[in-house]
């Protein structure tokens, strides 16, 4: 990697974390990769359930996580979810990957009343996107000086690459833009909010009534 590169997921678990609902107890992590961010919400909450497809993710995982964290090797739209047994769930780069149709449903039915859906995945680039494109570069850019200056200082990772992110699955053309994800989500989940953020990113948060 190129030392002023960095890890956008790594950047955007934050925004996931801040979703989670005040008296939060159990959290979904659904395509929990290498449990980086199933780790941080392990520290937060009482009880973490983190399910990937990937064997070689989850025993990455099963390494990082603390024992409050239960690891899953499994399809989400296959393995049988609690009825209601969240208070939140989230997403890390990982939505894009399956159909969207099938996969809101599954999640909704998974989340008590009150619960919250968060997720942050990756869109196709629509025409609208074009008028975010110079940001989002020059920000990668600036970004990139910043943390890197940061990791020299300070001697903390400031969201570099760690080694398992070779390993993980690339997706290189999305199938939905931001506007595809905001009509399915509307559709699906009334009063879904969907957002197109900076570093090719969107989020989508979903509060169940």
């Amino acid at each position: 990697m190129h030392r002023l590169s960095w890890d956008h997921n790594a950047f955007y678990q934050r925004a996931l974390i801040r979703r989670l609902p005040r008296g939060c107890r159990r959290v979904l992590d659904v395509g929990c990769g290498a449990g980086v961010l199933a780790a941080r919400l392990g520290r937060r909450v009482e009880r973490v359930d983190a399910i990937d497809l990937s064997p070689a993710m989850i025993e990455l995982a099963m390494r990082r996580v603390p024992g409050n964290v239960t690891c899953i090797l499994g399809d989400v739209l296959e393995y049988p979810l609690p009825e209601t047994g969240y208070d939140g769930i989230v997403s890390n780069t990982a939505l894009h990957h399956v159909s969207l149709e099938a996969v809101l449903p599954v999640l909704a039915g998974a989340l008590r009343p009150g619960g919250v859906l968060a997720v942050v995945a990756l869109p196709r680039i629509g025409r609208g996107d074009w008028l975010v494109e110079p940001l989002a570069l020059l920000g990668q850019w600036v970004f990139g000086v910043v943390f890197y200056l940061l990791r020299v200082l300070t001697r903390r990772p400031w969201y570099a690459f760690n080694a398992s992110h070779a390993a993980m699955p690339v997706v290189v053309d999305p199938p939905l833009t931001t506007r595809d994800v905001r009509r399915i989500g509307t559709d699906l989940l009334p009063g879904v909010r969907v957002r197109r953020l900076v570093f090719w990113r969107y989020l989508l948060v979903w509060h169940k009534p």
